[in-house]
C-alpha cells in the first residue's frame, strides 16, 4: 500500500521548530517533499513562479505552508528569495534545490535553444539558489542542503545525453561543495531517482511512457519524499552524501 505522505510523518523524527525551503514545490518531487515536510512538523516554504498554483496550495494546506514567488531563471528574483524566507520564516534550517527539466532524444535532432533553457534550471539555477541560503547556514553552524539529482548523473542515459550532462554537473557541485561546508556543520547530498512520475516525462514517446509504467520501470513522487525525509532524519554526525533509488524493474 503506497504511504500517505499528507497525514503521517514517514521519518520518525519530529520537523518541529524547523525551517524548510524548496524549489519547484508546486508539483511533483517538490510537492510531495514539502508535504512530508510538513506533516513532521516543519515550516516549508514553497518556492515556485507559479504564483495562483503556488498560493491555492499553500492556502489549502495550512499556516505552515509559506509560499515565496520566485522565478529561478532571472537572477533578481533569485536574489530576493533568501530575505524574504527570512522575512517570513525568521531562519531556514533545510533547503532542497528541487527544480529541474528534462529533455530527451537524439542530439542531431536536439534544439540547443530548448537545451540552455533545460541547462540554466537544472545548473545555473541549482547553484545560485544554493549559494543564496549558505551564508545564512554558515552563520548559524548548521543546515541540511539536499539537490535533486538523477540516476543519470551517476549512468549515462543514452536516451537523454544533455540531460545527462546536467546531472553530471550537479553531482560534481554537490560532492565539492559538501567538502568546502562540512566545517560549518552544513551537510549536502543528493537523491538521485530513476524515472519518476512527474512533468518532466512529459515529451517520453507515448510507447515509451506506455511501456514502462506497464512494467513497473516508473515510480511515484511520494517514493522520492520518503528517499528525502529518510536523508534528512540522520544523526547531524551522518551524511547521505548520494541515494539512489530507483524502481525494482529497472535495469539501470
Amino acid at each position: 500500500m503506497e504511504q500517505d505522505l499528507n497525514s503521517q510523518n514517514v521519518s520518525g523524527q519530529d520537523f518541529t521548530g524547523k525551517v524548510a525551503a524548496i524549489t519547484g514545490a508546486a508539483s511533483g518531487i517538490g510537492l510531495e517533499c514539502a508535504k512530508a515536510l510538513l506533516a513532521a512538523g516543519a515550516r516549508v516554504v514553497f518556492i515556485d513562479r507559479a504564483e495562483d498554483t503556488l498560493r491555492t496550495i499553500c492556502t489549502e494546506l495550512g499556516p505552515n505552508a509559506i509560499p515565496v514567488v520566485t522565478n529561478l531563471l532571472d537572477p533578481a528574483s533569485v536574489s530576493r528569495m533568501m530575505p524574504e524566507i527570512l522575512d517570513k520564516a525568521g531562519q531556514l534550517d533545510i533547503f532542497h534545490a528541487n527544480a529541474g527539466s528534462y529533455i530527451g532524444g537524439e542530439v542531431v535532432e536536439g534544439d540547443p535553444d530548448a537545451w540552455d533553457r533545460m541547462l540554466n534550471l537544472n545548473i545555473n539555477a541549482a547553484f545560485r539558489t544554493v549559494r543564496e541560503v549558505l551564508p545564512h547556514m554558515v552563520e548559524r553552524k548548521t543546515g541540511d542542503i539536499i539537490v535533486t539529482s538523477s540516476v543519470a548523473g551517476m549512468i549515462p542515459v543514452v536516451w537523454e545525453p544533455v540531460y545527462t550532462a546536467s546531472k553530471h554537473a550537479v553531482q560534481a557541485f554537490v560532492h565539492t561543495v559538501r567538502r568546502q561546508v562540512a566545517k560549518h556543520g552544513i551537510r549536502v547530498g543528493a537523491v538521485q531517482p530513476g524515472p519518476v512520475v512527474t512533468a518532466l516525462i512529459s515529451d517520453w514517446p507515448k510507447a515509451k511512457l506506455d511501456a514502462a509504467l506497464a512494467a513497473g520501470d516508473l515510480m511515484q513522487p511520494t517514493e522520492v519524499a520518503a528517499a528525502v525525509m529518510f536523508m534528512l532524519s540522520r544523526p547531524r554526525n551522518v551524511t547521505i552524501r548520494d541515494l539512489v533509488i530507483l524502481p525494482q524493474a529497472n535495469d539501470l
